[in-house]
């Protein structure tokens, strides 16, 4: 595994950051979003993460981190379009919850692939993306990911559900 570059360090301090902030976030608010103090921060922080991302070539090329990092990029600034324009009016706030919500996902792969193959230092857990410790914590994220979706969807719908519909008194 190549040394950690200064880019790298900074990426990956950004990186826990983000991820506190988005997991603070989901618990307080149940949702992401740019209009509490937290799910401000943890979007702008994302774009940075992945911005940075995109500038790490230390695993040989544009590969699957790079692609995860523009993923990123387009569910965060798609989650920004639906919050700040509400392009799909009142289902837009459904889009808005899955393109920020998938950052988390984006996040979490690459962490823990990068994190299994670094440490112990000196003796990583794993020498290879296709270890099956590897593939077994990303087939965890994506069911907890999409078990997640669904709890968020429920309670948007909930929630949706208890608003008036515009022009509607409570």
């Amino acid at each position: 595994m190549p040394e950690m570059t200064l880019l790298g360090w900074f990426h990956t301090i950004l990186g826990v950051v983000a991820l506190v902030t988005a997991f603070y976030t989901l618990a307080k608010y149940k949702m992401i979003a740019l209009s509490n103090r937290s799910g401000h921060l943890y979007i702008w922080v994302t774009i940075i993460v992945a911005g940075s991302a995109l500038g790490i070539y230390n695993q040989g090329g544009f590969g699957i981190a790079h692609w995860l990092a523009v993923l990123t990029l387009v569910a965060v600034f798609g989650g920004i379009i639906m919050e700040k324009l509400a392009l799909f009016g009142r289902f837009s706030i459904y889009f808005q919850a899955l393109g920020y919500s998938s950052t988390l996902l984006f996040h979490m792969i690459p962490a823990i692939s990068d994190f299994l193959r670094r440490l112990p230092l000196g003796d990583p857990f794993v020498d290879s993306f296709e270890d099956p410790l590897v593939v077994g914590f990303h087939l965890a994220f994506l069911l907890i990911y999409l078990v997640g979706i669904a709890v968020q969807m429920r309670w948007l719908n909930s929630t949706m559900a208890e608003q008036p519909e515009d022009g509607e008194t409570a």
